[in-house]
């Protein structure tokens, strides 16, 4: 008894140790087949072996299939360097310096095309590979091509439900890592020592999340143990890099999920430095904007609706502001030149950590300014807002507020009915605004027979 225990207890120290010899498993074993996987991909894994070179499907295609999800795209991996792969495909090009790839476009479609990686030397001057393979002084990957055998991508690869590889020609697959397993067991894995892994990529850190929230799966206790402890790694990340990172945690359908994981596992503060210490400072308000900000958004993903970052990014930052706005105001400083402000300066301290492009800020800064145009709706401000480009989102914005909890005087209901109502009704209504501050919000309005709050295309997709 004891004797069996230590064996199954030695096989689950082993599984993020990859096997020399993958486990083979045939047709009858999975339900994965050829007819599943992009013929393109097909085209591009039987061209590079009748060509004499490995080739695989791999990684996150074959892991989701396994799990009745369809894949986005298709990864090959081969034995082929980057140039040999170009030199198969006249519609191939190389990209990428860092970690070189082949993009083989057929039409539309791209099936990425990677060359079996190896485990990375320590760095030294005399070594004739250091000008393929650069480290951090923390440890961290700055350049990913040194190439080497099936076997050792397999244990480079950094989950062990994305080191799963997939013969087309004979409907197998190949499992180093006890991938299968750990997919069957709902478990995201990494391979080898979990902190040197994330140490080579804090990345990881964001990707172990991401995977979580999307496949509904459990971090795997001794991949998880580092993270809170290695969080602060992802300050040296490549402010672009993190902002690719971001779009892919909050704008691919679970980003509520994303986000709890996140602040679980201390990863929301290196990425929103702002926003996490405002959350810390007020977590019952900043916790229900931003989560029903995330909970909107992943509502017109599933619904299969447009999204923009740039309503996101406002709500992502949003918390941040107000302070700011406050002590510009105080300083002697009109409301609307504080919050344009205000925002110039938190814009500006966040795309240092993540580098939002103006294409989103812009907009971001505009929904911004409107929550201190809508409650001025006197003489004929209100219709020059009403054509304002942002109205939309901007109305939307100050929807969630006070779905937050933020007290506007019932601002929210006057422009709801506002839109809905005739010329006449539209007179009457700024009327009985006269006498009232003009940057207050109006008594609350009896409802119109038919009349509803209803979060319009500007909550995203503006």
């Amino acid at each position: 008894m004891l004797k069996k225990l230590f064996k199954s207890f030695r096989l689950s120290l082993n599984r993020s140790h990859p096997r020399s010899t993958p486990e083979v498993l045939g047709g009858q074993q999975h339900s994965l087949r050829r007819n599943d996987i992009s013929r393109h991909a097909v085209n591009v894994v039987e061209r590079l072996q009748n060509a004499g070179y490995q080739a695989y499907v791999v990684g996150g295609c074959v892991r989701d299939l396994l799990l009745d999800i369809e894949p986005k795209d298709f990864d090959v991996a081969t034995s082929a360097t980057p140039e040999q792969v170009r030199a198969e495909f006249r519609n191939a090009r190389v990209i990428g310096r860092r970690f070189k790839l082949v993009h083989v476009h057929f039409g539309r479609e791209i099936i990425e095309v990677a060359t079996f990686r190896a485990h990375h030397p320590e760095d030294d001057e005399d070594d004739e590979d250091s000008h393929l393979s650069a480290r951090h002084e923390s440890g961290r990957i700055l350049r990913d091509n040194v190439y080497g055998s099936l076997e050792e991508d397999a244990q480079r690869r950094d989950f062990t439900i994305n080191a799963l590889y997939f013969d087309v020609t004979r409907e197998r697959i190949l499992d180093y890592a006890h991938g299968v397993h750990d997919i069957r067991n709902h478990l995201i894995r990494l391979i080898g020592d979990p902190e040197q892994r994330y140490q080579e990529d804090p990345v990881r850190m964001l990707r172990a999340v991401r995977f979580a929230a999307k496949l509904d799966f459990d971090i795997e206790k001794h991949s998880a143990a580092p993270i809170s402890r290695l969080a602060p790694l992802l300050r040296d990340i490549p402010a672009p890099r993190l902002f690719e990172e971001v779009l892919k945690l909050f704008l691919s359908g679970y980003a509520e999920d994303t986000f709890e994981l996140l602040l679980e596992h201390d990863l929301f503060a290196p990425l929103f430095p702002a926003s996490a210490a405002a959350l810390e400072r007020n977590p019952g308000y900043v916790g229900r904007l931003i989560r029903q900000a995330l909970a909107n958004t992943d509502e017109r993903i599933a619904q299969g609706k447009t999204v923009t970052p740039a309503f996101l990014f406002a709500a992502l930052l949003w918390p941040a502001l107000p302070a700011r706005v406050l002590a510009l105001q105080e300083r002697g400083m009109p409301p609307i030149p504080a919050m344009q402000e205000a925002a110039h300066l938190v814009i500006t301290e966040q795309c240092r950590r993540t580098a939002i492009p103006k294409r989103f800020t812009l907009p971001a800064r505009e929904i911004w300014d409107l929550q201190e145009r809508l409650p001025r709706r006197q003489g004929k401000r209100a219709d020059l807002l009403l054509e304002h480009p942002r109205f939309r989102a901007g109305y939307d914005f100050l929807l969630l507020r006070e779905e937050a909890g933020e007290q506007t005087g019932g601002l929210g209901d006057w422009w709801t009915d506002y839109q809905e109502a005739s010329d006449s009704e539209r007179r009457s209504m700024i009327r009985a605004l006269a006498g009232k501050d003009d940057t207050g919000g109006a008594p609350r309005k009896r409802r119109r027979s038919g009349g509803r709050r209803q979060r319009g295309s500007g909550a995203n997709g503006d």
